[in-house]
């Protein structure tokens, strides 16, 4: 009697497969299949550092990116889009080395920093990819790549989370708008200083 080998879960077949094997993939509001044939969807931060940990004990990221929203396909190797939150442009050189050879010179990558000119937006080179990094300051991740997009918030109420990742990604896919170009070192010196997150926090 033969034995039938079930294919592997779809995550392992994307470029997520070696992110959630390092554990990176954390706290997630969506890790699953969305409604596009072969499409994995994340929602959630990526860790970016860990702190050392002692024998078996669990402890949280030292560095998130945070409201992370992405996209791979199934036999894919690399992401063709990715989104998130930095408090800091610094910490965009810890994204482009985690994800590494998951990124692509054709895919579309945003990253949202705290500490930019809100009225500047540029695109970075670095790891082989594009990263278009623009200003964020009370905004989400979400809303922000909703009217960089031109999609309406109104029309994807309906959708559920996979679905409205599906929409962003669709739509950022697309997108070939050009901004300004700046390295990485031009970018250290031009950021501002790091917010701290919990300031104006009740206690």
């Amino acid at each position: 009697m033969s034995t039938v080998l079930a294919d592997p879960p779809l995550i392992e077949q994307t470029a997520f497969a070696r992110l959630e094997r390092e554990h990176r993939l954390v706290n997630p509001v969506l890790k699953a299949p969305t409604h596009r044939p072969g499409r994995f969807g994340f929602r959630g931060e990526l860790a970016l550092r860990f702190s050392e940990q002692l024998a078996d004990e669990a402890r949280p990221p030292e560095l998130t990116c945070d409201q992370v929203i992405a996209v791979a396909q199934a036999g894919s190797p690399t992401l063709p889009f990715f989104a998130g939150y930095l408090l800091s442009f610094e910490h965009l050189k810890d994204v482009a080395e985690v994800l590494g050879d998951a990124l692509s010179a054709g895919g579309k990558y945003f990253l949202f920093c705290n500490n930019m000119d809100l009225s500047r937006r540029w695109q970075v080179p670095l790891r082989g990819a594009m990263f278009y990094v623009l200003p964020i300051d009370e905004a989400t991740v979400y809303n922000e790549l909703l009217e960089l997009l031109y999609l309406d918030k109104g029309d994807l109420k309906r959708l559920d989370t996979a679905g409205k990742t599906d929409a962003v990604a669709d739509a950022a896919m697309k997108f070939d708008v050009t901004f300004d170009l700046l390295t990485y070192d031009e970018g250290l010196a031009l950021m501002g200083p790091v917010r701290n997150p919990n300031e104006n926090r009740p206690v």
